[in-house]
């Protein structure tokens, strides 16, 4: 049975997360071609903290509530759906409303949860694993055997980063903030990882490639990185951007991108139509899901905090120590 009304976290647009309050509100219903999911996990990530401070609103058709990626089981299927069935466990991307006990999902952005992995690993799923892959392989073309550079390897997205780099037999470096991150990158197979407060890592790179550069970077810096970044590719290199955490205006030197002829591009997922976010989540369940069931890769929960405890979770994320992912449990 499905209840009237459920839990969910809400807030008023604020930089402190203790604005964010448990609070009870009716349960919303599957439009045509959509899921309700009752809400086992909810993955907490940056853009959340983005959205509670007001500066990320999300579309016009989408839940108020935040969170952008669950796990859970199918309570209900909206018209039109087929492939799934009432009681599948599931983990999927969704536009909005994770935080809270029941949230709608477009069924084609769903996924199975991989075999062996609990609902907690899966909620840490997919903002992760459509921004690297939309990032890295769409835009970034990267390629069999190349070398990746992946800014801030310790987060979410730049664990599964290194893990998509090792799936494509790529040379992965990463930079991070500490010796414990550095040794977590690279168990999980990074071949260098440099601890950026206390070493420049495009001196560093320099070295450990010859002076030859690297091939693609994944950027969450911005501006603080850029000429760096620029001067470390190799010809017909790539800098794909996904954040600004170190600002996002630069002046730069434009003569590296002519004589490299290099490529500086970068995207968001909120934006993305239905149908592109769909196209991502097929090449995922072709290309990764398998190594997620076989074990080849995997997901790293740093820290699980109950649905209440959500300001908990936003000032841990704001701190940058953990490794990996945040979870919020909702329900056991």
């Amino acid at each position: 049975m499905i209840p009237d009304s459920m839990r969910h976290i809400v807030f008023t647009p604020s930089s402190d997360p203790d604005d964010m309050k448990l609070d009870s509100g009716p349960v919303p219903q599957p439009a045509p071609g959509d899921l309700l999911i009752e809400v086992s996990y909810a993955g907490v990530n940056r853009p959340d903290l983005l959205q509670r401070a007001g500066l990320y609103p999300p579309p016009a058709d989408a839940s108020p509530v935040l969170g952008l990626e669950v796990a859970g089981r199918i309570a209900a299927i909206g018209d039109g759906v087929t492939g799934w069935d009432i009681g599948d466990e599931v983990t999927a991307l969704v536009p909005g409303g994770g935080y809270a006990e029941y949230c709608t999902a477009p069924a084609e952005h769903a996924l199975p949860v991989p075999a062996g992995m609990s609902l907690a690993e899966a909620a840490g799923l997919p903002e992760n694993w459509f921004t690297v892959w939309a990032n890295l392989v769409d835009h970034g073309r990267l390629a069999q055997g190349e070398r990746l550079l992946v800014h801030g390897g310790s987060s979410g997205i730049g664990l599964a980063a290194i893990q998509l780099g090792t799936l494509f037999g790529c040379r992965v470096f990463t930079t991070v903030g500490s010796a414990e991150k550095a040794d977590f990158c690279r168990r999980l197979g990074a071949e260098l990882a440099v601890n950026y407060r206390e070493q420049d890592f495009a001196s560093i790179l320099d070295e450990a490639t010859d002076g030859e550069g690297v091939d693609v970077i994944l950027d969450m810096v911005g501006a603080k990185y850029l000429q760096r970044n620029l001067g470390l590719l190799r010809r017909d290199g790539r800098l794909v951007f996904i954040a600004f955490l170190g600002g996002n205006r630069s002046e730069i030197d434009l003569l590296p991108i002519m004589v490299k002829r290099l490529t500086i591009t970068g995207s968001t997922m909120r934006p993305r139509t239905r149908a592109e976010k769909a196209a991502i989540r097929d090449a995922l369940l072709e290309r990764v899901w398998p190594a997620l069931a076989d074990g080849r890769i995997g997901s790293h929960i740093h820290a699980t905090y109950p649905l209440a405890e959500a300001p908990a979770a936003h000032r841990l994320m704001e701190s940058s120590r953990h490794i990996g992912k945040i979870v919020l449990r909702v329900r056991d």
